[in-house]
């Protein structure tokens, strides 16, 4: 895994702070999951305090992953340090552990990942999509880490 790349993070849009991430929340919290929404809750690695953050949950081929199209960010940082968390709907508190994905194995996850929520995250990605080349998404895959979600 190449942790040690440049950080290559956009600060969301006053509406997607304001507005989506705020509603998305709200109602994932109320158990209505919005494309597979979900309420991250991992421990934070300095303050050991729970930590929350909406998240899109995404499963290809039978397994689940997180992805992190901001890039690295305080939730991998502490998914890393916590190795797991919870992952929340309404009052369902599911607890899993983490495994980070290889660079080289995440072309086909963030495709599928791109082709669910590019409209609400395309812009973190510099113009990689869905239909890009594996090689392109391989180019992008240092800068998203993914996350293996298993249940417990």
């Amino acid at each position: 895994m190449s942790s040690e790349a440049a950080p290559h993070l956009r600060k969301p849009g006053w509406f997607t702070v304001n507005v989506l991430n705020r509603t998305v929340s709200w109602l994932t919290r109320r158990g209505i999951s919005v494309w597979g929404s979900r309420v991250l809750a991992v421990k934070g690695r300095k303050s050991g305090a729970w930590r929350r953050t909406p998240v899109n949950l995404l499963t290809v081929d039978g397994a689940q992953y997180l992805v992190a199209p901001r890039g690295h960010v305080q939730w991998t940082h502490n998914m890393r340090a916590a190795g797991g968390g919870q992952l929340i709907l309404g009052k369902r508190v599911t607890a899993f552990t983490a495994t980070e994905v290889a660079d080289d194995d995440k072309p086909e996850i963030l495709r599928a990942y791109l082709k669910r929520w590019k409209a609400e995250v395309g812009i973190f990605f510099d113009g990689v999509g869905p239909t890009s080349s594996d090689e392109e998404l391989r180019r992008a895959a240092p800068k998203h880490p993914v996350f293996r979600v298993s249940y417990e």
